[in-house]
């Protein structure tokens, strides 16, 4: 049996293109000899669809783009996935399901029963979970179809009471199919390979796993779709980060043959590149499923904004970026030429609007309420905001989307203006530490260098008074971003911290300031998700709760 993997960017909600999309690679596996073709979990509507699934017309248009793909599926067969009605009356209404279509038929469907319901996702809100298992019978091969996280948990766990391998395995299959949407972290790929070849030993049955690529907002999907033959050695691993078909041939003897190069990795990629590719591909995708071309960011001559300038320039084409210096009266005079320097090696768009003038009148205008009072935040946070007017208001006349440029050690500590340095339409390194920012700077440099050397070795300043350093305000970043990590994504208490090592005066610090700043992230942009744990969906606090930790 050829079995092609069609490992492909959807749309969420964008019907016509997933559709057309699905039909143009069935006709294109149909002409290259193969008999299946699969494509990845929920690729009709496009994943996380989130409560798009409340809409009964959003399903029925589900059901409609499966219809279309049937009629055009003759001589081969393919697997899609998409919700659907179940008509349970106690439960919920929607599975979500796998069609396996043959000749214009659905010949079988196969249900999701291990629905996960952590960090991002939240598959119980939407989905009845399945308690029926039945192989497939295609070409002399039982296929044991399964959808992502049903292949996932490979640990016994209270909450699932069967796994559907464990069933289906007993009906003597011969070989896993797997679909599924499985987000970026730059750790995933690894854990990924783990789990499915634990799956594809423990049942000693090849294994064809089929995953998502390209980005839905904040969530990044890297692709990597996987092939196992029956011992668990992986047998192939497809592209990361881009798009791809590719052909395998099993034999009555589960051997697997290809017909490509294969592209198994003897090195894993290091997390900065792979963070690298992700935020490619995030701004990417955010700007082309939004439907706009041009992005805009304050261009301040700190490492943060060159590095997001160098990845839009990138990601969009350094045309289509707008780099806007907007000095102060604080501002040095190395940042302006740091900033004109990257604007120079990038060829993008820039601008100059200073900004001393405009702040002098917020100034002038509040001195009734502000006299005899001292220099202070409020004054520094009346420059950030007026980056911020200036950028929006660009934004509103030239049909620009703004960057955010804060990054994930600033958001935690809340280090940031709202409304002023914390606006934009997507966060580009709000996931990404202030130590990492420095990596990704001298990976982008790998070549030649594109960010001025000044911007990565100089203190870090959001240059806001006279002299300021961020280690003002903060403790130094490569202390700073290891207690966050600890306290954020491996959810450390503090005495758990301090055993690590740590100050406990600096640790209770930090663990202080990243409670009190939970209202300022829950108005930022959305942020383009590389980690485990991301500030946004995958973490949801309470903004007035209590907690000590």
């Amino acid at each position: 049996m050829k079995i092609a993997l069609a490992q492909l960017n959807y749309h969420v909600g964008n019907f016509e293109s997933n559709t057309n999309k699905i039909i143009a690679h069935i006709h294109e596996a149909k002409e290259k000899g193969a008999d299946l073709v699969v494509f990845s979990e929920l690729c009709v509507c496009g994943y996380p669809a989130r409560d798009f699934l409340e809409f009964k017309e959003f399903i029925n248009l589900c059901d409609e783009a499966a219809k279309k793909i049937a009629a055009e599926c003759i001589d081969i067969a393919c697997i899609i996935g998409l919700p659907t009605f179940n008509n349970n009356p106690e439960g919920k209404d929607l599975n979500n399901s796998a069609y396996f279509i043959e000749n214009g038929e659905v010949k079988a469907v196969v249900n999701k029963a291990l629905l996960p319901n952590y960090d991002v996702f939240d598959e119980y809100r939407y989905f009845e979970p399945s308690t029926l298992f039945n192989c497939i019978d295609f070409k002399g091969k039982r296929i044991a179809l399964t959808i992502c996280e049903d292949l996932w948990n490979t640990i016994e766990n209270p909450l699932y009471i069967t796994r559907p391998m464990d069933v289906l395995i007993k009906q003597q299959p011969d070989v896993m199919i797997n679909i599924a949407a499985s987000p970026f972290a730059y750790n995933h790929d690894e854990e990924r390979i783990n789990i499915l070849s634990d799956n594809a030993s423990r049942y000693k049955l090849p294994l064809f796993y089929v995953n998502h690529v390209g980005a839905q907002t904040e969530l990044i999907f890297d692709g990597g779709s996987l092939v196992f033959d029956n011992t668990g050695k992986l047998a192939d691993e497809m592209l990361y980060f881009t798009e791809q078909m590719a052909y395998y041939t099993l034999d009555d003897n589960a051997q697997i043959t290809f017909e490509h190069t294969s592209t198994l990795r003897t090195e894993r990629q290091s997390d900065i590149e792979q963070i690298h590719q992700g935020l490619i591909l995030g701004i990417r995708d955010y700007f082309y499923k939004s439907g706009f071309k041009q992005a805009i960011l304050g261009l301040s001559g700190g490492i943060d904004s060159a590095v997001v300038c160098a990845l839009a320039a990138e990601a969009l084409g350094a045309a289509n970026v707008m780099a806007v210096l907007l000095p102060s009266k604080f501002s040095s005079d190395h940042s302006i030429k740091d900033a004109e320097d990257l604007v120079n090696n990038l060829g993008c768009m820039s601008q100059t609007v200073a900004i001393a003038k405009i702040t002098e009148a917020f100034e002038e205008q509040l001195h009734p309420q502000f006299q005899n009072l001292p220099f202070n935040i409020a004054e520094e946070n009346i420059q950030s905001r007026s980056r911020a007017v200036v950028l929006m208001a660009m934004c509103n006349k030239f049909g620009y989307i703004l960057l955010n440029t804060s990054n994930k050690s600033e958001a935690a500590v809340g280090y940031g203006t709202l409304y002023g340095d914390m606006c934009g339409g997507i966060s580009v390194l709000g996931d990404v530490y202030k130590t990492q920012v420095f990596e990704l700077a001298r990976y982008i440099n790998r070549d030649n260098e594109i960010i001025p050397v000044n911007s990565i070795i100089k203190p870090p300043s959001a240059e806001l008074r006279p002299g300021q350093k961020d280690t003002d305000s903060l403790p130094e970043y490569d202390i700073l971003d290891k207690i966050i990590e600890e306290y954020v994504e491996r959810r450390c208490s503090s005495a758990e911290i301090v055993k690590l090592g740590y100050d406990e005066h600096t640790v209770q610090r930090v663990i202080k300031l990243v409670n009190l700043a939970e209202h300022k992230r829950y108005q930022t942009p959305p942020i383009l998700r590389v980690s485990p744990k991301a500030f946004g969906m995958g973490r949801r606090m309470p903004i007035v709760g209590k907690y000590l930790s």
